[in-house]
């Protein structure tokens, strides 16, 4: 009798921890943001947290997944970006924590600093208005442009007002900028595309935004989760001391943790 109440115990316990055990979905970018969640995704499991990583190639994608139900969560943007998904489509969505901040940088395969663009050079940007804006404000700390300073950070190309070297701005999809460096004499890109080019922005950018930036990244859920338990075990497991060792070890400066 001891024996079957020892079994049914146990059944009980065994029954109860899959009752508690939780499955997310993440949605990343390729390279840093999904280097990083898959060392998540270990902390994460000795919570009690088990995590699918889906990789979706450009920023569009993954907010329409999380609002469409398909992902739970996603780690792949920063702040300014998402203010700007939810003012364009509507979308409830909510950050619930930082994660790492991504100095942009200028690349050239053509020259070795700005001030060797000739006349009527070409500059490629990113086409998103967040990212395309922090582009154009890194120029403009560089000397290269001035912009509305009532543009703030959505500033695009019609609000360059002082452009001495007739800039010629290509607007490309953020993915596409490091392929263009054969074809523009520089390009602004966001760090995740850079290093999965193999570019570096330490040693390789010939301009580098500041390390004082409101572009930290951040987890990001739909509005109804920001509570859940599930989403602040996600939290807890990337802001892990392990977590940001393994950044500063892999990436050596590229990328700042921002928590």
């Amino acid at each position: 009798m001891k024996k079957l109440i020892l079994a049914a115990s146990l059944a009980l316990t065994v029954a109860t921890g899959a009752a508690h055990a939780e499955s997310i979905k993440v949605g990343v970018t390729p390279g840093e943001h999904a280097q990083i969640m898959e060392k998540v995704k270990e902390v994460a499991a000795k919570k009690g947290l088990d995590i699918e990583i889906l990789e979706f190639s450009d920023y569009v994608v993954p907010n329409q997944a999380l609002a469409d139900g398909d992902l739970n969560a996603n780690s792949f943007q920063h702040q300014p970006y998402l203010d700007n998904q939810i003012a364009d489509r509507g979308f409830a969505l909510v950050s619930i924590g930082k994660t790492i901040t991504t100095p942009m940088g200028v690349y050239s395969k053509k020259v070795k600093n700005l001030g060797e663009l000739a006349d009527g050079a070409t500059v490629a940007i990113p086409n998103d208005p967040t990212n395309g804006g922090r582009a154009l404000l890194i120029l403009a700390k560089e000397g290269l442009i001035k912009v509305k300073p009532e543009a703030g950070l959505k500033a695009g190309p019609a609000d360059v007002i002082e452009n001495p070297k007739n800039i010629q701005f290509s607007e490309l999809d953020a993915a596409q900028l490091p392929r263009s460096l054969e074809d523009v004499d520089a390009a602004v890109i966001n760090t995740n595309y850079a290093l999965e080019a193999g570019l570096h922005p330490k040693t390789d950018a010939i301009a580098i935004e500041s390390a004082q930036s409101p572009y930290a990244n951040v987890i990001v859920v739909k509005s109804a989760d920001k509570d859940a338990a599930w989403a602040k075990t996600l939290v807890d497991a990337y802001h892990d001391d392990s977590i940001k060792t393994f950044i500063n070890d892999e990436f050596k400066g590229a990328l700042i943790p921002s928590w």
